[in-house]
């Protein structure tokens, strides 16, 4: 499908999305939304697909947030169901997604590289949540992701005041996997997506949704005897994976991985 306010791009099981709107340092508004939406339903539907990589277009943003200007001139600002970039309320998606931060994420922005599993960051990536600089609020995750990720008291010290944080620093407080060199940044996340791709897809979706869903348990005890009940942890159980693995072990070859 062709968009207008991004780019996917696909090599071998890796789907890289790209958002493409670098004259407002990818910004996004509605239209956006929706297009990203779009491209996050059919990358989840299909079985060949396994690892997802969010960028932004050119050197100076990953994405601004809310495209303000849009929004002050009347535009739409209407929303799919799935949130902000068609992410930060897609909480059904198993399969894993590496945020490649190529400039500042500010806003809506670092709540879309939170909303990922992973956050690779160029040395010169910006962070921060300055929604109440102009009389907003964080409302599409980062509230509830950033605390979760860094612990209560560093992430109200970057939410009260709006602060920027560098990469290194996002790093230390550990909501940053890996800094990079800006040339290095889109070879480092493909590793990193290499990598996982070398795993079990039915595996790696299993164990992420136990992660996620077992955090939201009432307790380490419930989380382990309700992790059978999820959908990935149980399709995994059904899955070719399932048998290949052990197979692949028991005979010394490299297992082929069917994600299903």
């Amino acid at each position: 499908m062709a968009y207008q306010f991004i780019q996917v791009e696909r090599h071998g099981p890796v789907t890289t999305f790209v958002l493409n709107r670098p004259e407002v340092m990818n910004a996004l508004h509605s239209p956006a939304h929706f297009e990203l939406h779009e491209a996050f339903d059919a990358f989840a539907a299909d079985p060949d697909q396994w690892v997802g990589i969010v960028t932004g277009a050119g050197d100076r943003a990953f994405s601004a947030g809310n495209d303000l200007k849009h929004q002050a001139g009347g535009g739409e600002m209407k929303s799919p169901p799935s949130g902000f970039a068609g992410l930060t309320s897609r909480f059904d998606l198993t399969k894993p997604l590496i945020a490649a931060v190529n400039g500042v994420a500010m806003g809506g922005g670092f709540e879309i590289a939170l909303a990922c599993d992973i956050i690779i960051a160029s040395e010169a990536a910006m962070f921060a949540l300055p929604e109440p600089r102009v009389g907003l609020a964080a409302l599409a995750g980062g509230l509830h992701r950033l605390p979760r990720a860094i612990g209560t008291k560093r992430a109200m010290g970057m939410i009260l005041t709006g602060r920027r944080v560098s990469a290194a620093e996002g790093k230390e407080l550990g909501f940053v996997n890996e800094v990079t060199a800006p040339q290095d940044l889109m070879r480092t996340a493909r590793e990193w997506a290499a990598t996982i791709a070398e795993l079990s897809p039915m595996s790696v979706r299993a164990s992420k949704e136990a992660v996620y869903q077992g955090l939201d348990e009432a307790s380490l005890e419930a989380a382990i005897k309700g992790q059978n009940r999820y959908p990935a942890v149980a399709a995994l159980f059904r899955s070719e994976d399932f048998v290949e693995g052990p197979l692949a072990f028991a005979q010394k070859r490299k297992p082929a991985w069917k994600g299903r």
